[in-house]
């Protein structure tokens, strides 16, 4: 894994750990790098009432929006598992809303198997501002 990458996996890590899977035990942990170079990073949080938990993904674009930013410059999502996990189906749309195209999106396990795509790949045809245009 490039370097560039490893303070958002290191930062993913650590909040995953905070977690809060205790009907799953699949605790899951991303980060994500703002335009301005700034790491925000989330962790799943279950609830017993399913599907009222939210994905680590939407934490950290959280607390990325509640500091004031809006682009994302690059994501990584890390778990405790076999294959790299992608992001659910709202989850990428949630990444699509604040990234470009072209944006890396890096799924990796703690072990290090590792798997980057862009936005556009993770989701093509995302739905977007433009289709709401002359609403």
């Amino acid at each position: 894994m490039k370097g560039f990458v490893m303070d958002l996996l290191a930062a993913a890590k650590e909040v995953r750990e905070h977690a809060h899977a205790p009907y799953s035990n699949f605790k899951v942990g991303a980060a994500i790098r703002s335009k301005s170079g700034a790491i925000f990073t989330g962790c799943n949080v279950e609830n017993v009432a399913y599907p009222e938990g939210t994905c680590a993904e939407a934490g950290a674009i959280a607390a990325m929006v509640a500091a004031g930013e809006t682009e994302i410059a690059e994501a990584l999502v890390v778990a405790d598992s076999p294959q790299p996990v992608s992001p659910c189906g709202g989850c990428r749309q949630k990444l699509a809303e604040f990234s470009a195209g072209d944006v890396r999106v890096t799924m990796t396990t703690l072990a290090g198997k590792t798997e980057v795509l862009t936005m556009s790949q993770l989701l093509p045809g995302a739905f977007n501002k433009e289709h709401m245009e002359g609403s």
